[in-house]
């Protein structure tokens, strides 16, 4: 594992715990849109955290901290991904991971090993938009099986999708809802431009307006049993 950040205390980032938070370096996709170029683009990394410096924090704080979200980048990349959060698991913690969805094996293996309690899997876009979204070759199938595994875990979940004006439509957001249809939870977050995105031109680009984004609410949230906008 390759650890670029860490966050030690966050009320956000884990609905309903305490948790820390760990950024892993790299990634798979090479998301426009993407706030974390430092975690995605090698040029821009900084030296990785040891690990143990991770776990020997977390250590000290059983009792005071609830959970560990596990983002970055992609964690599924990394083999061990596993092992690392085994030994987190035992120290009694609640874990969160964020992925991509591109990975189904390795995130069926953790669901199989009860290894994680909430995933939040990115829906970057319908299938046939995907390759312009994340901008590489991505196998639509393994994003469709990611979704299935999660959609029958039985663990907590969420699907989110980020909107970027001019790239993803309302069109898009429904042909979206039909991928995932049947989901407990969905969530649309809206874009912002950052200093530090993957893609500096996108620095001109808007997020959907708060009336485009009131219509999509009214308009799916009977479709499922929790649907948020982050706007």
């Amino acid at each position: 594992m390759k650890i670029g950040g860490f966050q030690k205390f966050s009320l956000i980032d884990y609905p309903g715990k305490i948790s820390a938070v760990i950024f892993v370096q790299g990634c798979n996709f090479r998301c426009h849109y993407c706030h974390n170029r430092e975690l995605v683009l090698p040029e821009y990394f900084s030296k990785s955290i040891p690990e143990d410096e991770i776990l020997d924090f977390l250590s000290v704080r059983k009792g005071k901290l609830q959970g560990v979200v596990i983002t970055g980048g992609e964690p599924t990349i990394f083999p061990d991904l596993p092992d690392f959060i085994y030994k987190i698991k035992k120290m009694g913690f609640y874990v969160k991971l964020d992925t991509n969805g591109s990975n189904p094996d390795m995130l069926s293996l953790l669901i199989e090993r009860k290894l994680v309690d909430f995933v939040a899997m990115d829906v970057k876009a319908p299938p046939e938009k995907y390759s312009l979204i994340t901008g590489t070759d991505v196998h639509k199938d393994k994003i469709i099986r990611s979704i299935d595994i999660l959609k029958n875990s039985g663990i907590y979940y969420e699907f989110r999708t980020t909107v970027v004006k001019d790239m993803i439509s309302e069109i898009d957001i429904y042909r979206i809802v039909n991928t995932i249809k049947g989901a407990s939870r969905y969530a649309i977050q809206n874009f912002y431009p950052v200093e530090t995105l993957v893609n500096e031109d996108f620095r001109r680009k808007e997020g959907f307006s708060k009336d485009q984004l009131k219509s999509i609410e009214k308009k799916l949230k009977a479709k499922f049993p929790q649907f948020i906008v982050r706007s």
